[in-house]
């Protein structure tokens, strides 16, 4: 027994692979081990989804937002972009700095307070803090203090030390605050804050309409204000004599803190009252923030949220007011006012000079951040993604390997088209904090986003943050209409379902959610042109599958095929090249053909043979950047709407683009504008068909009506009659070439099937997972999941004698094919047959046929991919990008010569007397993988990816060192990696489990182990399997704390001291530390740090840095030193030299007469 062997049935018993059916006559090495592997969350791009809090740090100039479900997004500067999130899915209430010290503590909606760190490269909490018995409503850190203020729904106060963060013994209880008379409660803690001049004094608001000022040296109340509203919110003068209250009836109260009886004066700022000092004629929104900051030359200014006149019922417009002096400037806003923070100067809230320059407003959908340094206000233009939801995302596509020159082309492109806004404030973005990460990516990445109205947005990725290069609407195209919906009924006709690209010729295909499918090219000029329109109807006969007994069908023989025609639109005719004209004939009315049939919509009757928008008719003008060059279109067939395209594949060497749907398949020539197939995905079988489907109703006599039923062969005067485009078309049914006696009175129906759930975000979601196939009505609906074209061995059968190539034959020669994955499990194999390249490509037609293979598998097949002999990635040939409008420009206009490579045998180097197998077909279902040898089709490895879940997204990338993995994530949440070929597992990591359908509709894996997905319907996630890449992570991010110098607190005047409110200093610590007494162990639990090994590492990382810096600053200043003492001996051995010199010429010329001199 050999070592070999040995070695394949461990594998075999360990990995669950099997080996037996075929024998590798070399072993392929696999360098890719589990170490290489690793799962880990890269940077998260767009608007926060549904926030609920805000907060700044004016002095590190840092921005931090949490959101509903737990996740904390902190902003710097453009580049410097951070996201974290809680343990458990709880809403963030509100978020608190600690200035200049490198943390902030967030306060979470199931009573907890949590202490970050943001002195390390992936924040982590430090300290948590937990309430048992009373619900947190308002906390309050002091500047530069050591303790901070809590308060509750009850309205008692309790006071928590920050690096402790444990509670003090010192509480106010809320009986205590307010007047003794009073016998309820004073309503929840909405307000907490130190007095500006006087740190002893603490203003409590409740929201019952009740203030009270806290002298905490005394421990009693100083002051009670009590209002006739409810409060929202409260903001003290700088001076500290006066406070300002928001309240729920669109009011404002000021209040001296001397005179506790009555407000200063209460005003209705958007009110009309009808008697002074009285209440407004209509009722106002209730204001729910007010800010009153100073301002050293000018009026102060009171900045406010809401207050806005309400009609009845009505909630008011959102709005954020500003007024200063007799100014008063209202800014509507698009979405609801969350939060806002003006952006003052100085951090010190007792700085006369806090000159607010901008305002931060928190929006429900959007981050606008107002100039009020600039006459009318201006906004800034938002450098984040934050644009990423302008309209809904429907389709994420990620291209991790780009050519060097795409990115800029784009970007050249959206600068010429998108126009300059001169309404934004010229002025540099103000929050500016952090630093950029000194690692970056060498990769030239792009992500491309699809949205509900039809428009793509192309990104930059290839760094931290993302940029928008291009933007491309594709709704243009159309002639605009009310009566326009989408498949799904909804108002989103346009909306994007899928994208694909060819980086190399830059070819763009799109389908949408109409049955609707645009071809685009890149051209660096402007160009007038018509866009050609291909209207296709995919219909096949309905019949009941059988389950199939074997898994590898017998394989008929093949045989020619004729190309397809489909009619074109009346207006789009004159687009077409004088090489292919259209059809000459009339469109039949059998509705088995793929022509454009008289439409038969009415008001209320069924529509047949029209699709479902219409194309504008011609000459358009369209800018630099991409232009649609073809449309195809689904039509309604009997009344059911056009199918939803499932799957894109576009192939720029061949010409040729395919599209799959849920009951078929469609093959386009966008060269010579010519639909090549367009049938239902039974009839793609013909008598290989693993399912033995039967008519429901009495047979009638057969019909050649599939690839695999197609007996005729086309003589040389039929192929010219087909270049010539005659009146084959209109004797063809479907397109095909039929026999001229066959009867085409069989009953045809579409496939499409009325009862099809048709969901645009979860079109491929809403079947059935049941690998089962006894499901005669899941069966029925057998689409098309997958396409891939290569240079491929299509059978094995001998494509000349159709007979089985022997074991001595060494030469089977591989041909262009396309390899299509069904939604039963089923892989196809079309041959396809290409014109020689130059002006024979652009005149003769394209032919199809059956190879009569098909391949059986568990699940939907959900990706195809080749490997050669030597494990390397076969992928599919393309063409250089040519500018089609310069050469028209020119005049100098070459047909297409596209170098077709030698159809060369792939001989494996082996020596074996056996057929050599030279390629690996690597077909992934939802169930399991299989790879198989090629030409012989024997299944040489399998895997079971999933049993009890099933797999949403699988793709053969490659790592950093060229090497090739299958990639799997599987609904349970689970991220595999499997080596190839061998398919042993390398990785098995829990992830994110699939709870929203929209991650599995656009988790994208790509290469370099990079994958992303769509978190939520504002936010994109990135991230990385590839273990060299996290690692390198730590270098790549940025920093988000910069240590800095505080700015120095406002000196006061001699008189300003001398009538100053303030009682002197405030000793926080004797007042709340151990003095205080012992706090209730039943208030509140401490909770050590989640952040675990991480954090300490970064703890030991950043102590370990001062470490090793403050020893180099001691050894350099020990080399000062010993250069100091070196200069110090030098300068003393020349004092002394000198003064031996001198002693000696002294003593020479002592004795001297002055004669003598």
């Amino acid at each position: 027994m050999t070592t070999k062997y040995l070695k394949k049935k461990i594998n075999e018993l360990t990995q669950g692979t099997s080996s037996n059916s075929a024998k590798l006559d070399t072993e392929i090495s696999e360098s890719l081990h589990p170490n290489h592997f690793t799962v880990c969350k890269v940077v998260r791009h767009g608007f926060p989804f549904e926030p609920t809090a805000m907060a700044y740090d004016p002095v590190q100039n840092i921005l931090a937002i949490g959101t509903k479900n737990g996740s904390l997004r902190i902003f710097g500067q453009p580049g410097v972009d951070c996201h974290e999130r809680h343990d458990s899915d709880v809403a963030i209430i509100q978020i608190m700095f600690l200035i200049n010290e490198g943390a902030l503590v967030t306060v979470c909606a199931d009573n907890s307070l949590n202490m970050w760190n943001l002195r390390q490269k992936r924040p982590a909490i430090l300290h948590s803090l937990k309430f048992n018995k009373e619900i947190i409503t308002y906390c309050h850190i002091p500047f530069q203090s050591k303790w901070f203020y809590i308060g509750t729904e009850r309205g008692n106060i309790h006071i928590a030390n920050i690096e402790s963060f444990t509670l003090s013994g010192y509480v106010i209880n809320w009986n205590k605050a307010i007047e003794l008379s009073r016998k309820t409660l004073p309503g929840p803690v909405i307000h907490l804050s130190d007095c500006p001049t006087d740190q002893n004094k603490l203003l409590i608001g409740f929201e019952s309409g009740t203030a009270v000022i806290w002298d905490l040296r005394t421990k009693a109340a100083e002051n009670r204000f009590n209002g006739a509203q409810p409060i929202r919110s409260i903001s003290w003068h700088f001076e500290g004599r006066q406070f300002m209250c928001s309240h729920t009836d669109g009011s404002l109260s000021c209040w001296d803190i001397k005179s506790p009886s009555k407000p200063i004066s209460v005003t209705y700022p958007h009110g009309k009252v009808a008697v002074k000092g009285g209440k407004p004629v209509d009722p106002c929104a209730p204001i729910m923030k007010v800010e009153w900051k100073s301002a050293k030359l000018g009026e102060p200014y009171v900045i406010f949220s809401g207050g806005l006149c309400q009609e009845k019922g009505g909630t008011g417009t959102p709005c954020v007011t500003i007024i200063q002096g007799k100014n008063t400037t209202v800014l509507e806003m698009e979405y609801p006012v969350i939060d806002f923070v003006s952006l003052c100067e100085t951090p010190w809230p007792s700085a006369e000079n806090q000159d607010p320059h901008a305002i931060l407003v928190l929006l429900n959908n959007d981050l606008v951040v107002i100039d009020l340094m600039s006459p009318g206000y201006p906004c800034f233009e938002n450098p984040y993604p934050m644009d990423l939801h302008e309209s809904p995302v429907t389709c994420v596509q990620y291209f991790a390997d780009c050519p060097a020159d795409l990115i800029p082309v784009l970007y050249s492109a959206g600068s010429n088209s998108s126009r300059k806004k001169t309404s934004y404030s010229k002025k540099n973005w103000p929050i500016k904090g952090g630093q950029w990460g000194t690692g970056g990516s060498s990769d030239q990445e792009i992500i491309i986003t699809g949205h509900a109205d039809g428009s793509l947005k192309f990104w930059d990725a290839s760094q931290v943050t993302l940029q928008v290069l291009y933007k491309l609407k594709t709704a243009k195209v159309f002639e605009r209409g009310k009566q326009h919906k989408s498949l799904d009924g909804d108002e989103e006709p346009y909306a994007v379902q899928k994208i694909t690209m060819c980086p190399d010729s830059r070819i763009l295909l799109v389908a949408g959610a109409s049955g609707h499918l645009l071809l685009y090219r890149f051209s660096k000029l402007e160009a007038s042109c018509e866009i050609t329109s291909l209207e296709i109807s995919i219909v096949y006969e309905v019949e009941d599958p059988d389950t199939p007994e074997t898994e590898l069908p017998p394989m008929p023989t093949p045989n020619s095929l004729k190309r397809n025609t489909s009619t074109l639109s009346a207006e789009s005719t004159a687009g077409i090249s004088n090489n292919v004209p259209p059809p000459a004939a009339p469109p039949s009315p059998n509705p088995s053909t793929g022509a454009h049939k008289p439409s038969t919509s009415s008001g209320e009757g069924m529509r047949d043979g029209v699709p479902n928008l219409k194309v504008k008719s011609g000459l358009q003008k369209y800018t630099m950047g991409y232009q649609p060059d073809l449309c195809c279109q689904l039509l309604w067939t009997e009344g059911e709407p056009p199918p939803l395209v499932t799957c894109l594949q576009i192939n720029s060497f061949y010409g040729l683009i395919a599209f799959g749907t849920v009951n078929g398949l469609v093959i386009v020539d966008y060269i010579q504008k010519t639909c090549l197939l367009h049938m239902g995905t039974p009839n793609l079988y013909g008598s290989a068909d693993p399912y033995q489907r039967t008519p429901r109703s009495p047979k009638k006599p057969k019909v050649p009506q599939s690839l695999g039923d197609i007996v005729e062969q086309l003589t040389d005067s039929e192929r010219s009659r087909q270049a010539t485009g005659a009146v084959a078309a209109a004797e063809q049914p479907n397109g095909i070439c039929v026999s001229p006696t066959g009867n085409n009175s069989k009953k045809m129906k579409s496939v499409t099937d009325g009862k099809l759930t048709r969901n645009r975000s979860e079109s491929s979601f809403t079947q059935s997972r049941s690998s089962s196939m006894s499901s005669l009505d899941r069966e029925s609906k057998e689409g098309v999941q997958s396409l891939y074209f290569v240079e491929s061995y299509a059978r094995k059968t001998d494509p000349v004698t159709g007979q089985v190539i022997p074991e001595t034959e060494k030469n089977p020669i591989t041909s262009p094919c396309l390899w299509v994955g069904t939604t039963l499990g089923s892989t196809l194999v079309i041959v396809l047959s290409l014109p020689p390249p130059g002006d024979q490509r652009i005149s003769q037609p394209v032919f199809v046929s059956p190879s009569g293979t098909v391949l059986c598998m568990k699940g939907t097949i959900l990706n195809i991919a080749f490997l050669n002999s030597n494990g390397g990635l076969i992928s599919a040939s393309t063409e250089a990008w040519k500018d089609m409008n310069y050469e028209q420009k020119e005049g100098e206009r070459e047909k297409k010569k596209p170098s077709m490579p030698p159809r060369v045998p792939r001989i494996s180097p082996s020596a074996s007397t056996e057929m050599a197998d030279r390629q690996f077909a690597v077909i992934t279902s939802e169930k399991e993988s299989k790879v198989i040898s090629l030409p012989s089709q024997t299944c040489a490895y399998r895997a079971k990816i999933a049993e009890s879940s099933y797999v949403v997204k699988a793709d053969v990338i490659s790592m950093p060192n060229k090497e090739l993995c299958l990639a799997c994530y599987i609904a349970n949440g689970h991220v595999v990696i499997y080596s190839l070929p061998s398919l042993r597992l390398l990785l098995d990591y829990d992830f994110v489990p699939l709870t929203d359908l929209r991650v599995g509709r656009t988790f994208q894996f790509s290469a370099h182990g990079k994958a992303l997905y769509q978190c939520s319907p504002t936010e994109i996630q990135r991230l990385t399997v590839c273990a060299e890449h996290s690692n390198s992570l730590h270098d790549m991010l940025g920093d988000l704390f910069i240590p800095c110098t505080t700015p120095e607190a406002p000196s006061r005047g001699f008189f300003k001291n001398l009538f100053s409110v303030s009682s002197g200093s405030l000793d926080r610590q004797e007042l709340f530390g151990e003095n205080s007494g012992k706090p209730s162990r039943s208030i509140a639990k401490h909770v050590p740090g989640t952040a675990g090994m991480e954090a300490v590492k970064a703890q030991s990382q950043t102590v370990g840095g001062e470490i090793a810096r403050t020893k180099l600053e001691l050894i350099k200043r020990g080399e000062k030193l010993s250069e100091t003492e070196k200069r110090t001996s030098e300068m003393m051995q020349n004092a002394e030299s000198f003064a031996s010199a001198a002693n000696e010429l002294m003593k020479k010329q002592k004795n001297k007469k002055w004669y003598q001199l």
